[in-house]
């Protein structure tokens, strides 16, 4: 990988590292320490996904028109400055606003990182993505282990830790970013205007997005009930929260000491959409074991094989995004990619909760399970229109030569 590459390895730890302090601990927060009802809890962690939307589409297309590092630059300042301020005023509505603030300024932080990934190391093509996948989860894993301990002391502190993390990100991308951004932003304006335009009457590549994202979307929506529903589920089954958390950190560890494996499978799976479909087949059985999940066991087996799903799955779809991506519009893409695995975790506790209170766990993962099959279909399809069309231009090309 070049030195560039890792640079943004670097930017990304730092980044989710701090974020990871504070969002495994939000809700406890706003409920045991503020005062308020899981209910407002869930509204607040609404609005800061909402918020984190708007961000990734704003960043990708700030990415297109003014480059990587002024687009990244710009998020840090927001994010950072609103991480000082929830320090300094942790009431409840300066609380709800500065999280939403540090929503959108995250967001247009994590689609020009990826665009700018892709842009670096074009020839890198999955690997480069799956770099800043792995130290995403990284991040995850190092923030959340600390993250505990730290509030055990004092959630002031989570606050302060929270914004001396976006500081130092901040720093790594002050001295080091702008010599990695290879665009000069005084042409790119122009062109990617100009391309943006031509963009506009060929809409296939963009097509081709959305149906691909569709699937993303329901990946989404199933992999987050790990995070409010299963949840639930296993303390009602008697499992210790400590055990609970303890299949995060196995996942956060596994990301990180599998990539040989993966590499390996990759190297079989030699296109992204077959990587795509395998992982959705993995985790079809993860969800088929939890239905036969019980004891820690169970969850902990359920939990390894969801992993290796999304080993396949979460690089795979912003690599094939670079790929559609048309000049000057890489940005924009990653933006609506990450924009939509934003909404999945929005919307999908809201979901599973209204189905499991309705019904219960089960009923809802065969749901899931029926689900699943709208993103392999869409993963088959995603690209026949556009395979269709440039089929019908090959064919124009060669009587034009006849």
């Amino acid at each position: 990988m070049p030195k560039s590459l890792w640079l943004l390895i670097f930017g990304m730890v730092f980044n989710v590292t701090g974020i990871s302090f504070l969002f495994p601990l939000n809700t406890i927060y706003i409920h045991e320490h503020l005062g308020h009802s899981l209910t407002f809890a869930g509204f607040v962690l609404m609005l800061n996904s909402g918020a984190g939307i708007v961000g990734n589409l704003i960043g990708g297309m700030m990415f297109d028109r003014i480059g990587g590092y002024k687009s990244i630059l710009s998020g840090v300042i927001i994010a950072t400055a609103a991480g000082f301020l929830m320090a300094m005023f942790h009431s409840t509505w300066p609380y709800t606003i500065f999280l939403a603030v540090i929503g959108f300024g995250s967001g247009l932080i994590f689609p020009s990182m990826y665009a700018l990934a892709g842009t670096v190391w074009p020839e890198g093509g999955r690997k480069a993505f799956n770099a800043l996948y792995v130290a995403q989860n990284l991040g995850v894993a190092l923030g959340a282990s600390v993250g505990g301990f730290i509030a055990s002391v004092s959630f002031i502190y989570i606050f302060v830790v929270n914004g001396i993390m976006y500081l130092f990100f901040a720093l790594i991308v002050l001295l080091t970013y702008k010599s990695i951004d290879p665009r000069n932003e005084a042409i790119d304006v122009q062109t990617s205007m100009m391309e943006q335009s031509g963009a506009i009457k060929n809409k296939h590549r963009f097509y081709s997005l959305v149906v691909l994202c569709i699937g993303f979307f329901i990946c989404w929506i199933a992999y987050v009930q790990w995070q409010s529903t299963i949840s639930v589920y296993t303390q009602s089954l008697g499992i210790p929260l400590a055990k609970y958390s303890l299949l995060w950190s196995i996942n956060g560890l596994l990301i990180v000491l599998g990539q040989p494996a993966v590499s390996f499978i990759v190297r079989y799976l030699k296109l992204p959409k077959a990587q795509i479909l395998t992982g959705i087949a993995i985790f079809v059985i993860s969800f088929i074991s939890l239905l036969f999940s019980h004891q820690f066991s169970g969850f902990l087996i359920s939990m390894i094989i969801l992993t290796l799903g999304e080993m396949l799955v979460w690089p795979a779809v912003p690599s094939i995004a670079q790929d559609l991506a048309p000049n000057g519009k890489s940005g924009f893409y990653q933006g609506f990619v990450n924009s939509v695995s934003t909404g999945g975790r929005m919307v999908g506790p809201l979901i599973g909760g209204f189905i499991v209170d309705l019904t219960n766990i089960h009923v809802l993962i065969y749901i899931l399970l029926f689900i699943y099959i709208g993103a392999v279909i869409t993963t088959l399809i995603y690209d026949k229109s556009l395979n269709r069309r440039l089929c019908r231009q090959q064919h124009l090309v060669n009587r034009y030569k006849e």
